[in-house]
């Protein structure tokens, strides 16, 4: 458990005490076999038995040098009804006794986790002060560490908040390893812990040879307020009576809700009725908080001398099922399953071989067998399914002992769907039209479909696309079963673009006209228009060299092109600019005064210059201009600020494009205001 600092004596008499303890086997001393807790009810503990312990770990204490166990434990366990804070006591019946406990929260948990699951710890205190421990109002936040009982530490926690609908488990351990015992006592807090729900019979099943009833109960009640003679229970007619009971969980826990009722005599064919009556320990069945079932409390049952039974009826397929689930009214040994599923033949619309057969087999039974087929079955219908002698001779037997009979059992499968779908298109210039259809068949009473982020619910649609657009379209089809789906992407470029690209839009006189045509769409005319001059109806027309006249001029070239079947038309042009000449001079003069004339200066048409490099000087040597593209020009600017007339050097290198070869050029030229 826990303490850090103790007197050496007590230490080794409480150490010599705990080496010689016996595992713990008392009902409520594990975490399993936990007392389970009516708020009302005050545990009284006379005696704890000494027993060994596990290592538990402390939220905020472990590692502080301290041993943390469930010494000599005992366990309580509870479900919160209805949400608020936890009050309860530990009072020991002795002085100077030493009680610790910790909350945890086993909501859907085995309750052994509380030995290695730290997530799951509510509160706890650990202090080492003798006398009353619990959680109150008046406690410690969360969880007081292991302390010498001298220095009287706080044995209350705050009360936790418990939640409604969670199950938890209260361990008291106790440190000091005598006997003595304690009281618990639940009060104080706000939440509840004590179910509402009163407790009745809920079923009853004779077997097959009508000396057995098997009984269930809607909760669990004590153990100790059942007679083993099952002096609670009577029948009506009284045809026979009740001789034993026989609880299923009385040897692991302290209540039950099921148990095995032994007549004195068997059954007769007929309707009875099982009663709980006060039994000779002047109560019926008593639940945790001590309600009885009321006595007079009936249920109704029929027993018949087993016969031979009837499949009863064939689960749920779903879509292409590759197995069925047979039901019986009785339960099936499954040692008369032959495990290669030659009990059964299944015939029908498509052939089905079986495989394999199988149930869910607890002791021995099951209420249905798996019949495993070889492939799916894909196409729909009505298939029938025989129960024969398989292969180890033996048909289907069921709990009783009996053989069923040969019997065929119908059963209705749906036909598998395919989504896969058509269409059919009408082209335009802007938009074209789509009707998108799918054939149906199969049973198929859904559609839905997907027109990029368009919805629609009807076997044909019909929409517009855009005549140069992408569109992803879907269908899910489904016959209530199966289902299945389709997608595409629809790719639409039939609109006409009139397009086209030259090398460059400003020519010499010598030089040819090079187009590259980048038009798009469905084309089959095409037109070029170079201005007045000609025209040619060729997809890619060759070169042109425009007149060479000694004088720079302007020209218009035009695509028209088009689609005369859907008659559909698209144009563009661009303007060309041919010099009268490309010799590249270098001008003496320039007047940078923004009249219009001659504001600039640079080398003219300088277009076949290839790894072009322009540089102007002033007179003592400043890099006052430089460029790479012919057509920059200096404006007589240095520094954003108007030069003065005066004279500047210019030097100008390059690689002409058609002869591949370099120049180099320096001059002056002078600036005049």
């Amino acid at each position: 458990m826990k303490k850090q600092v103790l007197a050496l004596l007590v230490f080794l008499s409480s150490s010599l005490q705990f080496v010689f303890a016996q595992p713990c086997t008392t009902l409520g001393q594990t975490p399993s076999t936990a007392f389970p807790v009516c708020g009302s009810t005050v545990f009284t503990q006379n005696s704890v038995p000494i027993c060994s312990s596990n290592s538990l770990y402390v939220p905020g204490c472990s590692g502080d040098g301290a041993s943390y166990e469930n010494r000599n434990p005992f366990f309580y366990r509870f479900t919160c009804y209805q949400s608020g804070t936890l009050g309860f006591t530990i009072n020991p019946l002795a002085a100077n006794e030493d009680y610790d406990w910790q909350l945890y929260d086993i909501t859907g948990r085995n309750p052994d986790e509380i030995f290695t699951n730290r997530n799951i710890i509510v509160t706890g205190n650990w202090a080492g002060t003798y006398g009353p421990t619990g959680a109150s109002a008046t406690g410690v936040n969360f969880i007081q560490c292991a302390s010498d009982p001298a220095a009287g530490a706080n044995t209350f926690a705050r009360m936790p908040d418990l939640i409604i609908g969670r199950e938890y488990l209260l361990l008291i351990s106790h440190y000091t390893n005598t006997q003595s015992g304690y009281t618990l006592t639940f009060s104080g807090g706000t939440a509840v812990i004590t179910d509402p729900l009163l407790p009745k019979l809920s079923t009853v099943k004779a077997d097959c040879d009508g000396k057995v009833l098997r009984l269930k109960l809607n909760k669990k009640v004590r153990c100790n307020s059942l007679t083993l003679t099952g002096s609670e229970f009577s029948l009506a007619p009284a045809v026979t009576t009740v001789i034993s009971a026989q609880p299923d969980s009385c040897t692991q826990a302290f209540d039950f809700d099921e148990l095995t009722l032994t007549l004195a005599a068997p059954l007769t064919n007929g309707n009875y009725e099982l009663i709980i009556n006060n039994g000779t320990d002047a109560n019926s069945l008593l639940d945790i908080c001590g309600r009885p079932i009321p006595p007079g409390d009936k249920l109704t049952f029929t027993y018949f001398v087993p016969q031979p039974i009837f499949a009863d009826s064939i689960g749920r397929r779903g879509c292409a099922p590759d197995s069925i689930n047979l039901f019986f009214p009785k339960r099936i040994l499954c040692s008369s399953i032959d495990p290669a599923g030659t009990d059964f033949l299944v015939t029908g619309p498509s052939v089905v071989s079986v495989r394999a057969a199988g149930g869910n087999c607890i002791n021995g039974k099951t209420d249905f067998v798996t019949i495993k087929f070889n492939r799916p079955i894909e196409k729909g219908g009505t298939y029938q399914l025989l129960l024969r002698a398989g292969t180890d001779t033996t048909v289907l037997v069921d709990e009783c002992g009996l053989a069923t009979p040969l019997q065929t059992v119908s059963f209705n499968v749906a036909d598998t769907v395919n989504a896969t779908f058509s269409y059919n298109a009408t082209l335009g210039c802007q938009k074209n039209t789509y009707l998108f259809s799918h054939p149906g068949g199969d049973g198929i009473n859904s559609w839905k479909w997907t027109f990029n982020s368009t919805t629609v619910n009807t076997q044909t649609h019909t929409i517009d696309f855009p005549s140069s657009s992408t569109n992803n379209i879907a269908l899910i089809v489904s016959n209530g079963i199966c289902a299945d789906t389709a997608s595409a992407q629809l790719v639409i470029n039939n609109q006409v673009k009139a397009s086209f690209t030259i090398a460059d839009s400003i020519l010499c006189p010598e030089d040819k006209l090079t187009i590259t045509n980048t038009s798009t769409g469905i084309i089959d005319s095409w037109l070029w228009r170079y201005d007045a001059l000609t025209t040619n109806t060729q997809k890619d027309p060759p070169p042109f060299q425009f007149p060479n006249i000694n004088v720079e001029r302007t020209y218009r070239v035009r695509l028209i092109a088009g689609n005369q079947t859907l008659r559909c038309m698209d144009s563009t042009e661009k303007i060309i600019r041919v010099l009268n000449h490309c010799l590249i001079e270098v001008p003496t003069a320039f007047t940078p005064n923004n009249d219009g004339l001659n504001d600039w200066f640079s080398p003219h048409n300088a277009l076949k210059a290839i790894n072009y490099n322009f540089r102007v000087f002033n007179r003592w040597g400043q890099l006052v201009f430089e460029t790479r593209n012919w057509m920059d020009k200096w404006d007589g600017r240095i520094n954003g600020q108007p030069q003065g007339t005066g004279v500047y050097v210019w030097v100008l290198s390059y690689t002409h494009r058609d002869t591949g070869n370099p120049v180099f050029r320096k001059g002056t030229v002078t600036l005049i205001k």
